[in-house]
Protein backbone atom coordinates (compact mmCIF):
# COMPACT_ATOMS: atom_id res chain seq x y z
CA UNK A 1 0.00 0.00 0.00
CA UNK A 2 1.50 3.39 -0.64
CA UNK A 3 1.86 6.35 1.33
CA UNK A 4 -0.97 8.91 -0.19
CA UNK A 5 -3.72 5.41 0.22
CA UNK A 6 -2.51 5.56 4.08
CA UNK A 7 -2.97 8.93 4.36
CA UNK A 8 -6.44 9.02 2.89
CA UNK A 9 -7.54 5.88 4.58
CA UNK A 10 -6.75 8.21 7.80
CA UNK A 11 -7.81 11.07 6.51
CA UNK A 12 -11.21 9.04 5.89
CA UNK A 13 -11.40 7.79 9.02
CA UNK A 14 -10.83 11.17 10.81
CA UNK A 15 -13.16 13.00 8.64
CA UNK A 16 -16.29 10.34 10.10
CA UNK A 17 -15.23 10.78 13.58
CA UNK A 18 -15.83 14.77 13.40
CA UNK A 19 -18.66 14.10 11.04
CA UNK A 20 -20.15 11.43 13.81
CA UNK A 21 -19.33 14.35 16.52
CA UNK A 22 -21.13 17.09 14.42
CA UNK A 23 -23.95 14.73 14.37
CA UNK A 24 -23.83 14.20 18.09
CA UNK A 25 -24.18 17.65 18.49
CA UNK A 26 -27.11 18.18 16.03
CA UNK A 27 -29.15 15.33 17.81
CA UNK A 28 -28.59 16.96 21.06
CA UNK A 29 -29.72 20.66 19.85
CA UNK A 30 -32.66 19.07 17.92
CA UNK A 31 -33.79 15.87 19.84
CA UNK A 32 -33.84 17.75 23.50
CA UNK A 33 -33.49 14.60 24.83
CA UNK A 34 -36.13 12.81 23.03
CA UNK A 35 -34.51 10.07 21.21
CA UNK A 36 -31.16 7.93 21.33
CA UNK A 37 -29.64 9.15 18.16
CA UNK A 38 -27.20 11.43 20.11
CA UNK A 39 -25.70 8.57 21.94
CA UNK A 40 -25.97 6.29 18.83
CA UNK A 41 -23.73 9.35 16.98
CA UNK A 42 -20.96 9.39 19.76
CA UNK A 43 -21.40 5.69 20.22
CA UNK A 44 -20.01 5.17 16.60
CA UNK A 45 -17.49 8.06 17.21
CA UNK A 46 -15.67 6.30 19.90
CA UNK A 47 -16.26 2.81 18.00
CA UNK A 48 -14.49 4.55 14.89
CA UNK A 49 -11.68 6.24 17.37
CA UNK A 50 -10.78 3.06 18.85
CA UNK A 51 -11.05 1.22 15.47
CA UNK A 52 -8.38 3.94 13.83
CA UNK A 53 -5.89 3.64 17.07
CA UNK A 54 -5.55 -0.44 16.80
CA UNK A 55 -5.56 -0.29 12.92
CA UNK A 56 -2.60 2.55 13.07
CA UNK A 57 -1.16 0.57 16.19
CA UNK A 58 -1.42 -3.11 13.39
CA UNK A 59 0.09 -1.06 10.72
CA UNK A 60 3.19 -0.26 12.88
CA UNK A 61 3.34 -3.82 13.84
CA UNK A 62 3.09 -5.62 10.59
CA UNK A 63 5.91 -2.98 9.66
CA UNK A 64 3.57 -1.04 6.49
CA UNK A 65 4.22 2.18 8.71
CA UNK A 66 7.13 3.51 10.71
CA UNK A 67 6.55 5.75 13.76
CA UNK A 68 9.10 8.92 13.68
CA UNK A 69 10.67 8.52 16.89
CA UNK A 70 12.01 11.15 19.26
CA UNK A 71 15.54 10.70 21.37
Amino acid sequence: MNDSLKTLLVIAFLIIILWNLGAGLYYMLVDKGESKRTVNALTRRIALSVALILLVVLANYMGWIKFHGGP
